[in-house]
């Protein structure tokens, strides 16, 4: 780690691709054990932000340092490989293997730690199966260890994608937009598992959230970006809703995001969730 100790260091980020600034100038600092919700119109950044941390997608300029490592974009495949098996990962696409049982599906979390001719041909230890059970039972699905993925529910399987990240034993947890097409109940659900889970076992989280009124589920901190700056960076009791509606309004625009609730007048986000 870094004299700070920080989980995440991001300094003066600027990401370039195809002619196009999708970061700018983004400064973050994360501590271990924080939990922080990035939010912001599409297009803001979010999703790149996020590759950005597991090198997915190489800084232009600027500095991206995780768990200790910096990434310049000419990290070797060694060390990305070791990095990433530190940091447990939620896609909004899930991207579960439908035709495997859950369990085999969060038994994929641990090729990082143990990778091996077996492994890939997914052949695990009793113990790494105890494991695997152990934490679908975190999650409330234990029961469904034999079942094929791809004939559970969107929330079963979003609690499996969870599963999955969790038995990386990651030092960090990076989530994409976790409640995408679920119904409110069970949104609430998994947001309340993720950071009660992360809280438990002492994960640092950081979440891609687009349901505002999630926000107290899942962090206590929260960044918005727009237009690929960082727009603000507070806690979550200290949000204006002012700034909200500025976040989310376009050039020609002068409304809150569909999804959003409250009253326009309130002075904070606890007064307009």
């Amino acid at each position: 780690m870094t004299q700070s100790n920080n989980v995440i260091n991001i300094d003066n980020l600027t990401i370039e691709v195809g002619g196009k600034t999708l970061l700018s100038n983004v400064a973050l600092a994360v501590k271990p054990k924080e939990q922080v919700a990035i939010i912001g119109a599409n297009g803001a950044g979010k999703t790149t932000l996020l590759k950005a941390l597991t090198a997915m997608v190489p800084p232009t300029s600027g500095s991206v340092e995780v768990l200790g490592v910096q990434l310049t974009g000419q990290n070797s495949p060694g060390e990305l490989r070791h990095l990433r098996g530190r940091i447990g990962q939620v896609f909004q696409g899930l991207h579960l293997v439908g035709r495997l049982s859950a369990i085999e599906n969060v038994l994929i979390g641990a090729l990082g730690r143990n990778a091996s001719l077996l492994t890939y041909a997914r052949v695990f230890s009793a113990h790494e199966r105890e494991l695997a059970q152990s934490t679908l039972e975190a999650v409330g699905m234990g029961h469904a260890a034999q079942f094929r993925v791809d004939r559970l529910s969107g929330g079963e399987r979003q609690k499996v994608a969870v599963a999955r990240a969790l038995n990386q034993n990651p030092e960090l947890i990076l989530a994409d937009e976790p409640t995408a097409n679920l119904d409110p109940s069970a949104a609430e659900d998994i947001a309340n598992l993720l950071a009660r889970l992360t809280t438990e076992r002492q994960i640092t989280l950081v979440t891609v959230a687009h349901t505002m009124k999630l926000l107290p589920n899942l962090a206590q901190r929260v960044v918005g970006l727009k237009s690929g700056r960082i727009f603000f960076d507070k806690p979550l009791d200290a949000i204006d809703a002012g700034e909200i509606k500025q976040l989310f309004r376009r050039e020609s625009e002068d409304s809150l995001p569909a999804y959003s609730t409250g009253s326009r007048d309130s002075k904070s986000y606890s007064a307009w969730q």
